[in-house]
């Protein structure tokens, strides 16, 4: 059983369910800069052993094997997966990517010099599983780093007004306290030491409407696609108001009728294994 009172099992096949809808690697594209800058910014030595967590479509893994590490890139979502295999043998790259699951990661102890995920393992429904197989699986001062949305970003309020519409099972802590400093160091601390949170900004760059701004995610995002699907017409129009009045209230493109330009910003989160 989960905290939620529901079957670990059950959510578990609702959340990979959810990501295998739509098709994230559109949604993907939109943010690969912020992806490759995220990489970059660590600056992990080449050769280094990486293993990249709830890698999606590679948008992490594929720039850390074009630097030079040793990529190992791990997801749930078996569609994902296969559109990161194409994407590196596109670049030529060699990366592993197999199915499996933060919370029960499929590699043994300390295999690896780091470990990374941007706006990945934060969804796994248990944090306290996350937080221990990353330490289980990095070597003693291997790097952990995450890229994770925080309380004040825009995608939480993109959550909360989903949430509002289709409430999520209760009792499982909500994926944005992975952006949450004193949360963060609670999780980690039993494990790592020189934790670090740091906000980073980032941009959505749509050239579309606020209301097509909605339609994209609606279409292409896994976990607004399935909440939608759970709403009868009537629910889905309120949803979709509701998302495009949050879409127009913080667009500051110069032709908003025709172009959406948000800027926000994550939480890079960075620590050592003791």
């Amino acid at each position: 059983m989960s905290t939620s009172g529901l079957p670990i099992d059950q959510i578990k096949a609702g959340m990979r369910a959810s990501w295998m809808a739509g098709d994230f690697g559109v949604v993907a594209k939109t943010i690969s800069g912020g992806a490759e800058e995220f990489i970059r910014r660590l600056n992990i030595p080449v050769g280094s052993r990486v293993l990249d967590v709830a890698c999606g479509t590679g948008n992490t893994a594929i720039p850390l094997a074009r630097s030079g590490c040793i990529v190992t890139g791990v997801d749930i979502a078996t569609n994902l997966l296969a559109q990161a295999r194409e994407r590196a043998a596109a670049e030529g790259l060699t990366v592993t990517f197999d199915e499996g699951d933060a919370e029960a990661l499929p590699y043994g102890d300390a295999s690896f010099d780091a470990a990374t995920t941007m706006f990945g393992a934060m969804f796994a429904p248990r944090p306290e599983l996350v937080a221990s197989e990353f330490a289980r699986v990095l070597k003693p001062g291997g790097l952990l780093a995450m890229g994770n949305w925080g309380p004040g970003a825009f995608v939480a309020r993109m959550f909360k007004i989903s949430s509002q519409h289709v409430p999520p099972p209760p009792g499982l802590a909500p994926p944005i306290l992975w952006g949450d400093e004193t949360t963060v160091h609670q999780r980690l601390s039993p494990f790592f030491t020189d934790i670090r949170t740091e906000p980073i900004p980032v941009e959505f760059d749509l050239p579309t409407s606020p209301a097509g701004a909605v339609t994209f995610f609606r279409t292409w995002f896994g976990p607004t696609k399935v909440a939608f699907s759970r709403l009868d017409e009537a629910g889905q129009k309120a949803m979709f108001a509701d998302l495009e009045g949050l879409w127009a209230s913080a667009n500051v493109a110069p032709d908003p009728a025709n172009h959406t330009l948000i800027r926000h910003e994550y939480v890079q989160v960075t620590a050592t294994r003791k």
